[in-house]
């Protein structure tokens, strides 16, 4: 967990110029507790994300040479875990399943203001250290499967598989099985992980998440991850 007083490493990559320095400015000069990165393009944003490894990167989608989606396919090969951010007026529900497929754990729609980003980055920074490593389980059957909590990694028992999973997939399928059996209100999950969001908005993210973990579990036809229309989410496993 990062100490309080350490700064949070942030990687924007943005093709804006104006847009790039003012939120680096007001993030760091003004907001302050950033240490920022800046790229113009996907392209550069692998390069800074490598050499400058930050705690969250905050991406465009639109850009030249290489855009977003690119950008966040290939982090995601190396690393499943890295808190990732889309900032576009690209919002319609195909422009936002295919950002979560790929990886992102948030959106948040353009025009915005430096505070807004700030605080969507904290509240992302705060569901991932929410749980102290004592309180985590050290692993969670589900079937076939094994979601070990601490990698975010799926594990399949009949053919021992491994699927690494972002840190929002992990985060839900974890609830679901820690409540095995029982209904997750779908009111709880939202407002758990997409605090001051637009409900629709964060309902059509939580779809695209449910249909993720539903193909990831689909290897054992004794899985079933049930919506429960109106009311919530439950992971059953038959006998």
């Amino acid at each position: 967990m990062r100490a309080n007083n350490e700064k949070i490493r942030l990687l924007i990559v943005e093709d804006d110029e104006n847009l790039r320095f003012l939120e680096k400015t007001e993030l760091e000069e003004i907001i302050g507790g950033y240490e920022v990165f800046t790229a113009s393009n996907g392209k550069e944003g692998l390069e800074q994300w490598i050499s400058c490894k930050p705690d969250i990167v905050v991406a465009d989608i639109d850009m030249p040479v290489m855009d977003g989606f690119d950008m966040v396919e290939q982090i995601r090969r190396k690393d499943p875990v890295c808190l990732i951010l889309f900032t576009s007026a690209l919002t319609s529900p195909k422009d936002i399943k295919a950002g979560y497929r790929l990886g992102a754990d948030n959106y948040i729609k353009k025009p915005f203001m430096p505070e807004e980003l700030d605080a969507h980055i904290r509240a992302m920074l705060r569901l991932r250290n929410s749980m102290p490593a004592g309180r985590q389980e050290a692993s969670l059957a589900i079937g076939a499967y094994v979601l070990v909590p601490t990698e975010a990694v799926l594990l399949n028992t009949h053919d021992d598989s491994r699927t690494s999973l972002s840190l929002r997939e992990c985060q839900i399928l974890e609830l679901l099985a820690q409540n095995m059996g029982k209904t997750v209100e779908r009111n709880v999950i939202l407002e758990r992980y997409w605090p001051n969001v637009d409900i629709h908005f964060a309902s059509r993210s939580l779809d695209v998440f449910v249909s993720k973990l539903r193909k990831m579990v689909s290897g054992d036809p004794k899985v079933v991850i049930r919506t429960l229309r109106g009311i919530g989410l439950r992971i059953e496993v038959a006998d």
